[in-house]
């Protein structure tokens, strides 16, 4: 199995996608929107990457947080507030908080289990911070690493209701960011004592199945290799010290904060300790690349793999999404009361 995480071009799968796919057996797949359009059309897509591999349980993840991160959007699936709503709500009544988020996070995995999709790349665990870039800005859950764990384990438990499992990012934290990894990289110059503010949301979240790092140079841990990329901040920081033992994805290569070709990226990051190199684009070149650089998956990255798998549990009801929806809707409306 080719530890790798690969996007679809398209509405359906091509001739040469199902071949390299069925050939080099990557560990998952991921959505974006252009993959998207009706519900029968993403049931069938999902359904035909099964087939491919003869297993009903497989890793199909998408970003789906609420707000501008929402790949399946309306008029056919619902709107999803972002953190940030619930963070507001949290100022005046911490418990209805925590429920909304719930709530809403369940009602949201209920979309995704419906269709086939079995893992989101949500909670954000980032810690919010003053005067950063927006590129988290209201993703967050807060400016304070207790509000965000609690908010993130409410966002994990209503994605487990409803039969999918989150993923906690971006490890070891993205929120001092000021520039878009999209097209940067950034410098974090903080000292290792502000960073445990960072770490913070991350520790109290450390058994969930799946996490995600980010692409960003910490030089109290490693001046001259991005997190992704660096064996220490993999190994001391997420490992050792945050206590993480689930599946790691990288953050998308095609990232401009990273340097060197998509399959080199891959490369670096896998020998680095990641797990995972997720890579969005369903470029076939880049994907092929991919297959060819990076080792067979080893025993331990299978041993995750398969701990992620099994939390995949029975999708749930989606009638039960209109109560949900209403008691989510109901609890943020206590902020205009």
């Amino acid at each position: 199995m080719t530890p790798a995480i690969f996007g679809l071009s398209g509405l359906t799968l091509s001739a040469d996608e199902r071949a390299f796919f069925h050939a080099a057996d990557p560990a998952g797949y991921i959505l974006f929107g252009r993959n998207i359009e009706s519900r029968e059309q993403v049931r069938a897509l999902t359904d035909s990457l099964r087939a491919i591999h003869g297993r009903e349980r497989l890793l199909i993840t998408i970003d789906q947080e609420g707000g501008r991160v929402q790949r399946m959007k309306p008029p056919v699936w619902p709107a999803y507030p972002a953190g940030g709503a619930f963070d507001q709500l949290y100022d005046l009544a911490p418990a209805s908080a925590i429920e909304a988020a719930r709530a809403n996070a369940q009602a949201l995995g209920l979309d995704l289990a419906e269709v086939g999709i079995s893992c989101t790349h949500a909670p954000v665990l980032d810690v919010r911070q003053q005067g950063a870039h927006d590129v988290i800005g209201d993703r967050a859950y807060g400016h304070e690493p207790l509000r965000v764990a609690a908010m993130g384990r409410a966002v994990l438990d209503g994605l487990g209701r409803a039969g999918v499992v989150g993923t906690i990012k971006h490890m070891p934290g993205h929120g001092r960011t000021h520039c878009d990894t999209h097209k940067a990289m950034p410098t974090v110059d903080a000292s290792e004592a502000e960073l445990e503010w960072d770490l913070a949301p991350f520790k109290a979240l450390n058994t969930a199945l799946t996490g995600m790092t980010g692409h960003l140079l910490f030089t109290a841990w490693d001046k001259e290799n991005p997190a992704t990329q660096s064996p220490f901040i993999i190994e001391e920081i997420i490992r050792k010290r945050i206590g993480f033992d689930g599946l790691l994805f990288t953050d998308d290569l095609d990232m401009e904060a990273l340097s060197g070709t998509v399959p080199e990226r891959a490369e670096r990051s896998v020998a680095a300790g990641c797990d995972i190199a997720l890579n969005c684009w369903g470029k076939m070149d880049d994907m092929v690349g991919i297959a060819e650089r990076l080792p067979t998956m080893g025993a331990e990255t299978k041993a995750r793999l398969d701990r992620a798998l099994a939390g995949m549990g029975m999708a749930g009801d989606i009638g039960e999404q209109a109560a949900l929806l209403a008691k989510r809707d109901q609890l943020l409306g206590l902020m205009a009361a």
